[in-house]
């Protein structure tokens, strides 16, 4: 006699490690289908459970949203943190490694950076979040004021600084998502970029 599937009323509660198994899928789903076709109760069904058990990990689709936000910003954390070794790189190498970690996540990741993006600016998105959106860009913030320490780059708000090299790769990360730009020709040609970024348009 054939086994049934088990019905929605009869679903397991539990899945091993289910905050992972969703957080997998939902990243799929994100991929795939877009933000609008996340719902907690379609991630359930998918990790063959209880429509019921996702709320012990996400109160809301709110919460999976910051959840999965979260989750990509401490891999770009990681990403960034080994990235460079000041005892070892000039500020330009530090720097170009820096821009090749983040445009590389980027180029893996375009849909779920958009989400990052998006939920780094919702009013109520969780203070956890928020620390690891400030851990990211401290990244480059405090390899810019170590750069002005050692006198490698001219004073100024570290922060300001920050902002417009951010801007600009993240500039490049949009061009490539939205097909502008080619994800490997860019990549190939970054160095340029920083080089172009640091030394600026007026000649010497």
């Amino acid at each position: 006699m054939p086994r049934m599937s088990p019905s929605p009323t009869n679903r397991p509660y539990h899945h091993g490690d289910l905050r992972a198994a969703l957080l997998k899928s939902a990243e799929r789903t994100l991929r795939d289908k877009g933000v609008g076709a996340l719902s907690l109760r379609e991630l359930a069904r998918d990790a063959g459970v209880s429509h019921a058990a996702p709320g012990r990990h996400f109160k809301d689709k709110q919460a999976l949203l910051d959840a999965l936000a979260l989750d990509g910003y401490e891999r770009l954390n990681q990403a960034l943190n080994a990235a460079t070794d000041p005892l070892e790189q000039s500020f330009e190498e530090r720097m170009t490694a820096l821009a090749r970690a983040y445009l590389g996540f980027a180029v893996d990741n375009p849909e779920l950076l958009e989400l990052m993006f998006a939920r780094k600016h919702d009013p109520d998105s969780s203070a956890q979040l928020a620390a690891a959106v400030d851990e990211s860009l401290g990244s480059f913030t405090r390899m810019i004021a170590d750069a002005q320490r050692r006198g490698e780059i001219v004073e100024g708000d570290p922060e300001r600084i920050t902002l417009v090299a951010a801007a600009s790769l993240h500039g490049l990360a949009a061009l490539i998502a939205s097909c502008a730009l080619d994800a490997e020709e860019t990549m190939s040609g970054l160095g340029a970029h920083v080089h172009l970024l640091l030394h600026g348009l007026m000649p010497r």
